[in-house]
């Protein structure tokens, strides 16, 4: 079945389903960041055209499907009560992978759900973060080998760590490890920022006599033992480098293909890493903060605990949730799982420059950061993933292929575990489950409909009522799309306004001509919002002097 948007826009913090109600209504172009899309897009492309450096494809096709999320124009889904014959649209979304919002958000829960209730076994679970220096961020932007070489080099680095600790602890001399691993690329500035959150099964399993898997918790990591990790991935990342010819050596051309092949594409996504501006009147400026600016050079360095820094590369792995605290894991799931714009941040301020709100304060006192519209565009385009580029990755016993895996996820054969070890917290009794639904972002776009409009025969349908993720079948591979939209933005699509009971799929309508003709028939919006026409570039418009002298100019 498509998937449906949600809408975009900038609400305040909803606190139950009722606010939802209030605001349900709003369309995506009421938000601030459509608008700037809306308004700045084909001068943007346009402008690039005029200097013979178009952007690619797959950038553009990013940015119109995200003008076509939540529009009900380009198709909606219907949904009827038939207890009191009321009827709802629901938008189709994007399905973006780079900046929308709200795809993102739908997104990011239905991995969460899908990682904690069929992935990640119950078993503490701890995040390594590895940051990488500048340079090699700009070259994983869009070489997804190299990318998938740097990401096995760490992971079995932390893999080999885990089987000498388990080594020393339970003198296990063969074991296997797990992890689910994020490919970010965004910083907490939209900035291009390529990073890794892996969360990595602590500790490991090894057979039993009778062939039975057994898990075997380990202790935290010491900070000598973080160290060790981050300076191996730091050598074997030098030397993979020098093999493959991107060493300090290398020949610039030689080394950078994008550069030759995308020159704009490759000039964005340096600016973007280097947290700079690649065109229009500020280019090769550095972004404009906003705050209290001190010299960070002065400020001290406080190093946290299981944290280290290599070379450039810094490597994290002091967070950690114990087995069982299933809630607390899909929080966490969520947070490497997130989109990069957070909408509630952005605001445009009277002269239209456009402020976006940090969400922790920087070391030097920066909390805002500024662009114009153009340097938003821009800063959008270099968060676009290439195609095939994936977001995560699996390793280990739960990796796609691996023999264990179906006897270590959920559903699948017991597995027994050892949990009581030094030094390791004892999980206490699992969280009540929380039954109120999950605030998201925003709303959803949908629409009521009037009975007295819809005289149409019922086509056929699916069941009325939506499986909530507890009780999904055992080998579901995804969330039911009416739940997943419950989880993110806490409004249930399939709950009648009127009556309160429970309604059932109508027809989904995706046909441009018959969404138009449904949505004029119900007095709703048929058409979707235009986008502005290119503004020319001051700097490169040449005057007419022939007019001008005719004129008297």
């Amino acid at each position: 079945m498509a998937s449906h948007a949600p809408l975009v826009s900038n609400p305040p913090n909803l606190r139950n389903c009722r606010e939802v109600g209030a605001y349900r209504r709003r369309r995506p172009e009421e938000s601030v960041l459509y608008r700037v899309v809306q308004q700045q897009l084909e001068t943007f492309l346009a402008r690039a055209e005029a200097r013979d450096r178009p952007m690619p494809r797959f950038v553009e096709r990013e940015f119109r499907n995200f003008l076509r999320c939540g529009i009900l124009a380009h198709g909606f889904v219907r949904v009827h009560c038939d207890d009191c014959r009321q009827d709802r649209v629901v938008a189709f979304s994007c399905k973006g992978r780079g900046f929308c919002p709200s795809c993102g958000g739908r997104r990011m829960a239905d991995t969460a759900a899908h990682l904690v209730d069929r992935v990640l076994p119950e078993v503490p679970v701890r995040q390594w973060v590895l940051s990488l220096p500048f340079a090699l961020r700009y070259r994983l932007a869009y070489d997804a080998k190299l990318t998938s070489a740097v990401l096995g080099i760490f992971v079995r680095a932390v893999f080999a760590s885990l089987r000498d600790r388990a080594r020393k602890h339970w003198q296990i001399a063969e074991s296997q490890c797990g992890a689910v691993t994020f490919v970010q690329r965004f910083g907490g500035a939209l900035n291009l920022n390529v990073h890794f959150h892996s969360l990595l099964l602590d500790g490991v399993y090894a057979a039993e006599p009778e062939g039975k898997l057994h898990f075997h918790p380990l202790p935290p990591p010491s900070d000598a033992e973080v160290g060790q990790v981050a300076t191996r991935v730091a050598q074997r990342i030098t030397r993979l480098l020098e093999r493959r010819g991107l060493g300090p050596d290398a020949v610039p051309l030689e080394a950078d293909p994008l550069a030759q092949e995308q020159p704009l594409l490759a000039a964005v996504y340096g600016a973007s890493v280097a947290s700079r501006i690649a065109m229009g009147p500020r280019a090769g400026r550095s972004v404009l903060r906003v705050g209290d600016q001190v010299d960070a050079d002065d400020l001290p360095r406080f190093e946290g605990p299981r944290c280290a820094s290599v070379g450039g590369l810094s490597l994290h792995a002091n967070v950690a949730v114990p087995a069982r605290d299933r809630q607390r894991l899909e929080r966490l799931c969520r947070y490497v799982a997130r989109p990069p714009v957070a909408t509630e941040r952005l605001s445009q301020l009277p002269d239209g420059q456009l402020l976006y709100r940090l969400k922790q304060r920087w070391r030097d006192g920066t909390t805002h950061v500024l662009f114009s519209p153009q340097e938003l565009i821009e800063k959008l385009a270099a968060l676009v993933p290439p195609p095939r580029f994936h977001g995560v990755r699996y390793h280990g016993v739960l990796g796609p292929r691996a023999r264990a895996r179906q006897r270590v996820v959920p559903g699948g054969e017991p597995v027994t575990s050892s949990l009581k070890i030094p030094g390791v917290a004892q999980p206490g009794p699992a969280a009540p489950a929380d039954p109120r639904p999950p605030i998201g972002s925003g709303p959803v776009a949908m629409a009521p409909i009037e009975p007295k409009r819809t005289g149409a025969t019922a086509a056929p349908s699916a069941p009325s009522e939506f499986a909530p993720a507890d009780s999904l079948p055992p080998r579901a591979r995804r969330v039911e799309w009416a739940e997943l939209l419950r989880r993110v933005f806490a409004v249930d699509v399939l709950a009648c306004p009127r009556c309160g009971g429970r309604m059932r799929l109508l027809s989904v309508i995706h046909p441009p001509e018959a969404a138009r003709a449904i949505l004029e028939c119900l007095d709703l919006p048929a058409r979707a919002p235009p986008t502005s026409a290119p503004i020319p570039d001051p700097s490169e418009v040449v005057p007419d002097w022939e007019a001008a002298f005719e004129t008297g100019g």
